[in-house]
């Protein structure tokens, strides 16, 4: 993921995979980093499609934040929840 994101990105997992009563389906994965990135759904693209190839055919949600994303719910929902990876 490093390679991808950048070595000083910080990656959490978060939803249903860290919550015992739930059952997870999908892996949610939130990727902060601290560079301006042009168009964050392609690197969001980039990060699942590499953990595609390394862990199988799974359903992979990638949510990026960085300096200038606007804050949503998501985001702080992550923040609050998420697991480092």
């Amino acid at each position: 993921m490093h390679e991808v994101a950048g070595a000083d990105a910080r990656v959490s997992l978060f939803g249903s995979r860290v919550d015992d009563g739930l059952r997870g389906c999908d892996i949610d994965l939130f990727v902060e980093v601290a560079y301006k990135v042009d168009k964050p759904i392609l690197l969001a693209a980039r990060i699942g499609a590499r953990l595609q190839r390394l862990l199988g055919e799974q359903r992979i949600d990638v949510l990026i934040a960085t300096p200038d994303t606007a804050e949503q719910a998501i985001h702080r929902m992550a923040r609050q929840t998420g697991v480092a990876l």
